[in-house]
């Protein structure tokens, strides 16, 4: 099953908002963290097992984000993933948050393979691009 589009759905609790009722701006950088790490897993990919086996972890290498709307205490939101671009190295993705099929959030993610050592640039595994691929 290709998963080049993935979604998770994350529930706002009390402790993601602000004084306001509304989610903390850098909580949604959470709840996207959450849905790359769900994603990978759906890939059959544990991040722990990538380290383990094949000495890489995968970190944010840059990422932009457009706030829309505010999400709220106890909305049901969809995080979304969307490969956008698998070079080499990195993967860009398409990252978008919704509360009904409402946007809200809007962010372009690339993460890096790096060694988990020495934080060097690496190539993707070999087992793990050809999942993100089919």
């Amino acid at each position: 099953m290709p998963l080049a589009k993935f979604t998770w759905p994350v529930r706002v609790y009390y402790e993601d908002t602000d004084a306001g009722g509304v989610v903390y701006h850098s909580n949604y950088l959470n709840f996207m963290e959450r849905a790359r790490t769900e994603w990978l897993r759906a890939l059959g990919f544990e991040q722990t097992e990538v380290k383990d086996s094949h000495g890489v972890i995968i970190v944010v290498h840059s990422l932009s984000i457009s706030f829309k709307k505010p999400a709220n205490f106890n909305d049901m939101l969809e995080i979304h993933c969307d490969i956008v671009k698998i070079g080499h190295g990195s993967i860009e993705l398409a990252q978008t948050i919704t509360r009904n099929g409402e946007l809200l959030i809007n962010a372009h993610v690339k993460a890096a393979f790096v060694n988990a050592v020495t934080f060097k640039p690496v190539g993707i595994p070999t087992q793990i691009k050809q999942a993100m691929l089919n």
